[in-house]
């Protein structure tokens, strides 16, 4: 099946910030559009601000004037389901309350024709729970667009246990003529980006909750060692603690509570509180205007952060200047961080080799060992300081060091003054097995492989949805790739061993693609 036809109707059901957006791309496409809501009057509000930003988008020199007015002869609100009679697709933007988008398609079934494709945006209910009440289920499908939907080009195309193949590829196909980027996925809780997603967040609020570190200090390390456009603080704030919490509790309890996506006690307390981020004035960070407020966000141990000037945010942790060393003896490649030899030979700092089998740390001038974040904590061994993963270890601006009460202040200072002197900033966090970083892509990794396991979507579009869904540096196979087989499934299983609830042990699916690997290594 191809896509809609241009002269083809499309409606939306609910005209909030969602639906108008949804409403403006089909507009923007050249479809006629309709737009229904049970609140009287709210349509047409809706209706006047859509054409209020089509004329900021003529203002920008974005849009013509004679396609502005065209899109808005094409815009229509109507007073009643009835008024959708002849739309060819019905995209539903409600409430999130499975009974009151069953009721709402219901109703649709005896408006529209049986050739009418009817779509969901839900975000967090199951497409096919809410298709199961329709007398012609085949015909149904989740559209989920990410918010703001004129903006962001993924759209996640969810077929449910009972979506007709032909009606799933129309589906695609309109929302590729849209000028959107479709992919698409089975009907699993959080479908792609919402599933894989969940340890972006988790992972930061549990080294939080585990005194690791400050969400300032967390949110810098996921910024400028890992890449990713914002932290989890600071990005749960700007979406909402109580709407990042319920997506969490939901895909939670869809998944019978497995324990791998627990909601985080800390973040329950910041809502309970009325803490919901941007929109409250106040979440994990302060955005009142009160210059004099000195209150700190909640940091954890060791954590010296402070607020910054009129932006919400505080001062990560970040280690005093300390004298680079004068060497260090490199055992083994340093596997995912090999490219720091580089850096520490450009830097002036001697790199002396030593052949070692398996060997990957650095050995320092007092003694001591610096060594990849594995899992493990530093409190295992004697005299060891773990560092972070970065995406890229020549263009990050901060690394993260961990270390025990145990590890000596020599090796520390070494440590510290050694990415110091690769012109890295450095924060020093408590001793948390696989740091901030690593345990973060580690999982994230791992929910990747398994969902291509299960049949929920393909590698490629897995990729597509994480890169554009959430702006994530790399998609989480092609970091896979990167790291090579076998890091993510050695750094959960170390992590398993520190927390035997099973929240780390890897996945079946990321287990033989580990073994795999492996063997093939092996045998190269």
């Amino acid at each position: 099946m191809t896509a809609l036809d241009l002269s083809s109707p499309v409606a939306v059901v609910g005209t909030g910030t969602m639906g108008q957006g949804i409403a403006q791309v089909a507009l923007v496409a050249g479809h006629p559009v309709r737009l229904y809501d049970a609140v009287p009057g709210r349509a047409r509000e809706a209706a006047d601000g859509i054409v209020a930003r089509l004329d900021r988008l003529v203002a920008k020199e974005r849009l013509t004037a004679a396609d502005r007015d065209a899109a808005r002869a094409r815009l229509r609100p109507v007073d009643d389901l009835a008024g959708l009679a002849d739309c060819a697709l019905v995209v539903e933007a409600v409430l999130e309350r499975l009974d009151v988008k069953q009721e709402l398609f219901r109703a649709l079934e005896d408006v529209v024709g049986d050739d009418c494709l009817l779509a969901t945006n839900t975000s967090s209910l199951s497409v096919t729970a809410i298709g199961g009440a329709l007398r012609v289920p085949g015909r149904f499908v989740g559209l989920h667009f990410f918010n703001p939907a004129p903006l962001l080009p993924l759209v996640e195309v969810v077929s449910g246990f009972a979506t007709e193949v032909a009606h799933a590829t129309r589906a695609y196909e309109t929302a590729r003529a849209w000028g959107k980027t479709p992919v698409a996925c089975a009907d699993t809780p959080g479908f792609i980006v919402n599933r894989i997603a969940r340890p972006f967040y988790a992972e930061a609020f549990a080294v939080y909750e585990s005194q690791g570190a400050d969400p300032a200090t967390i949110d810098a390390v996921l910024r400028e060692s890992g890449g990713f456009r914002m932290g989890a603080f600071e990005l749960t704030d700007l979406i909402g603690q109580d709407v990042n919490e319920s997506v969490t509790h939901s895909v939670w309890q869809a998944f019978f509570q497995d324990v791998r996506f627990t909601p985080s006690l800390a973040q329950r307390r910041l809502v309970e509180s009325g803490r919901l981020g941007r929109k409250s004035g106040r979440g994990w960070y302060d955005y009142s205007d009160h210059s004099d407020h000195s209150a700190r966000s909640g940091s954890g141990s060791g954590s010296d952060s402070d607020r910054t000037d009129g932006a919400g945010r505080f001062e990560p942790h970040t280690a005093e200047q300390a004298a680079p060393p004068a060497y260090v003896v490199a055992e083994g490649d340093l596997g995912p961080a090999s490219d720091l030899l580089a850096l520490i030979r450009e830097a002036g700092i001697q790199v002396r080799a030593e052949d070692e089998d398996n060997g990957t740390r650095l050995v320092l001038p007092g003694g001591g060992q610096l060594v990849l974040a594995d899992g493990q904590t530093s409190v295992e061994f004697r005299d060891v300081v773990y560092f972070d993963l970065a995406l890229d270890y020549r263009e990050a601006g901060r690394i993260a060091l961990s270390h025990s009460q145990d590890t000596s202040p020599q090796t520390v200072a070494e440590a510290t003054g050694l990415f110091q002197a690769l012109g890295k900033k450095v924060s020093v966090i408590g001793d948390v097995p696989g740091m901030i970083v690593a345990r973060t892509v580690a999982r994230i990794i791992d929910l990747a492989h398994e969902a291509v396991a299960k049949g929920v979507a393909t590698e490629e579009d897995i990729d597509t949805a994480m890169r554009l869904g959430v702006n994530y540096p790399l998609g989480p196979l092609e970091w896979s790739r990167r790291l090579g087989g076998t890091w993510a499934c050695s750094v959960l299983d170390n992590l398993h061993e520190c927390d035997p609830s099973g929240r780390y042990a890897p996945s079946l699916a990321l287990y033989r693609h580990a073994y795999t690997s492996d063997k093939r290594e092996g045998t190269s």
